[in-house]
């Protein structure tokens, strides 16, 4: 079930609706925000409000109603994809700067008159975004109501929320218990002075309890709240998604099961003498109301945010295996793909999305997409984001780049891969390119960094060889990776963008992407992506230091290579490299795909080489 596609002359009686809602209710501006009770970054779709008002369905916007306006704030990413899907809806793309999330808020206050009320669901917006958009409304004196929820008078075919089951992570992929991890956060508690902790982030519960469900597209997460005290936790659920067997085996571990609907009441009903900590940017201004005005909040970063984000060593050996399974599943679809081309055979890039799942359902352990594979043939590929549709889609027919961006979710991890192919010869300016993105790849996969360094710090190191010759891209190079959880996860993120604040520092065990990029709008994109993991290098009397090990497995193509750009180093490292890739996934192939790795992993000769 899909929210879109709509009319035009749909969206725009919506929109209408809603100005009368607001009339009705004193409001003058009314905010919908991509987000839901839990701040997540895939919704369930009871949760996509701001799709069904605009009709825009990319995964990052803020729409803003007045009487007379209609208005959507969208990154870079999306600009391309928005000014399509908005045309003719009387909406209007608000280009937003990458570093300014909070740019309609300027809007609002240039535009409305003193005294004037804007208006949105505190359910659905952090407690730091909620604190910085008071501050910039009330500078000019805007009144600002946050308990406002216009949205479920007017859906009325609002989907309900998913009841899929919950279920263990297997034993024997993870390092911990829960009863360990929740004694680790305890740990962490009383460091910090607290006695309890809310939790709403959905991977952060799922880590903590060891628990895994499919509530949300691409990700094996289920909706609930978590309350962790001294002695006891409380988890938020629909009883009816826990199976009576992990319910008592829950209780066993000291986690009882409480409606999801309640855990309101629970906050507002907690003692005097509690010290609750709370992360204001994975709580939501609503939920934050709703605890006992006489207890002391203590604000910091949730434990568990920085707990998963390192993985153990034993967890890193199922990833390195996962990788195999997810490279061999690539392969296979490469074989497939270069066959059907040289038979002329008639291939979308709604046929390549279907054929890399198809390959990847093949493996061992396979459970679900980690994300909706993005492949984008030339212009197509300039669109970071690009999904191709059923009624949007580019047939691969001509000379050109296919960019390829996907990856799966095992019970042994989670993978996201980049790579580009040529379709037919590429051009010198390609070559070039897809070379330079390339460099920036292994610039950053080669270094030795102190430990803790932040991790936005190490953005320069990939953008260097792009910026050298004047080019850039707009996204950032590295997100954290969850361990079977999100494909998107914190707290370290390698983007200048990005807040170097003391929780993004890079130490052992952390996954974590390097996906530089060039895009040439109405030509072609070219984005290189591989994960890697944190690992200790060396200590030297100056400190502590780590490099990364590249974990995906699966050839860069050499038909896109302009070798003299390359210098002798990074020819050695990408040798390397595919002498790994061929070596750990040879034994997993047919003989199809075994002669065809072979010949993508051959030693790449220096030829005029740079530097």
């Amino acid at each position: 079930m899909e929210v879109n596609p709509v009319s035009t002359a749909m969206i725009a009686s919506r929109i209408s609706r809603l100005r009368q809602a607001m009339k009705k209710a004193g409001i003058a501006a009314y905010i919908v925000l991509s987000s839901d009770p839990h701040l997540s970054e895939y919704l369930p779709l009871h949760w996509q409000s701001r799709q069904w008002l605009s009709g825009f369905d990319g995964s990052a916007g803020s729409l803003v109603v007045t009487d007379d306006f209609a208005g959507l704030w969208t990154d870079s990413r999306y600009w391309v994809q928005a000014e399509k899907q908005l045309s003719g809806t009387g909406i209007v793309l608000m280009r937003m700067p990458g570093s300014n999330p909070l740019a309609y808020a300027e809007w609002l206050s240039a535009h409305l008159d003193d005294g004037m009320t804007v208006a949105l669901d505190g359910r659905l917006v952090s407690l730091a975004t909620a604190r910085q958009l008071k501050e910039k409304l009330l500078s000019s004196t805007l009144q600002l109501r946050m308990d406002c929820d216009l949205i479920d008078g007017l859906w009325q075919e609002r989907p309900v929320l998913p009841s899929f089951p919950v279920y263990e992570h297997m034993a024997g992929m993870v390092a911990l218990s829960r009863v360990e991890k929740l004694q680790l956060l305890r740990d962490s508690l009383s460091a910090a002075g607290a006695t309890s902790h809310v939790i709403s982030t959905l991977d952060d519960i799922a880590w903590l309890l060891n628990l895994r469900g499919a509530d949300i597209a691409f990700n094996p997460l289920f909706i609930s709240h978590l309350l962790v005290g001294t002695d006891q936790a409380t988890l938020f659920i629909d009883r009816l998604k826990v199976p009576l067997k992990l319910q008592q085996q829950m209780a066993s571990d000291g986690i009882v099961i409480q409606p999801y609907d309640s855990v309101v009441a629970a906050l507002a009903a907690l003692p005097a003498e509690t010290v609750l900590l709370v992360d204001p940017r994975r709580i939501t201004i609503g939920m934050f109301s709703a605890i006992n005005s006489n207890i002391r909040i203590v604000e910091s970063i949730n434990p568990s945010v920085l707990l998963k984000s390192r993985k153990a060593q034993s967890e890193v050996a199922h990833i390195r295996q996962t990788m195999e399974q997810d490279g061999a599943a690539l392969c296979e679809f490469f074989v497939w793909f270069e066959d059907a081309m040289e038979k002329g055979e008639t291939i979308t890039e709604l046929t390549v999305a279907e054929k890399i799942e198809a390959y990847r359902k093949a493996r061992p352990g396979f459970v679900s997409l980690s994300f909706d594979t993005i492949a984008g043939f030339n212009e197509n590929g300039a669109l970071p984001h690009y999904r191709a549709t059923p009624d949007d889609f580019a047939v691969i027919d001509r000379p050109g780049l296919l960019l390829i961006d996907s990856g799966g979710q095992y019970p042994g991890g989670t993978t996201d891969i980049t790579r580009v192919v040529p379709v037919g010869k590429p051009s010198p300016e390609q070559k070039q390119d897809y070379t330079l993105v390339l460099k920036g790849l292994i610039a950053l996969s080669s270094i030795c960094f102190p430990r803790a360094i932040r991790a936005a710090m190490l953005d320069a190191v990939a953008r260097a060889p792009l910026w050298q010759h004047g080019l850039d891209y707009g996204h950032g190079t590295g997100h954290g990776i969850g361990y079977f959880l999100n494909v998107h996860e914190g707290p370290q993120s390698i983007s200048y963008h990005a807040m170097p604040d003391v929780h993004t520092a890079m130490e052992e065990g952390m996954i974590t992407s390097i996906e530089p990029g060039v895009y040439r709008p109405g030509q072609w994109g070219i984005r290189l992506e591989n994960l890697v993991v944190n690992r200790k290098a060396e200590t030297t009397a100056f400190g502590e230091y780590l490099n990364f090990e590249t974990l995906t497995l699966c050839p860069f193509d050499a038909r896109c290579i302009e070798v003299s750009l390359l210098t002798h180093a990074e020819i050695a490292w990408l040798n390397r490299y595919h002498i790994d890739v061929r070596q750990r996934l040879l034994p997993l192939l047919s003989d199809a795909a075994k002669a065809w790795l072979l010949s993508r992993t051959q030693p790449l000769a220096a030829q005029g080489l740079a530097g």
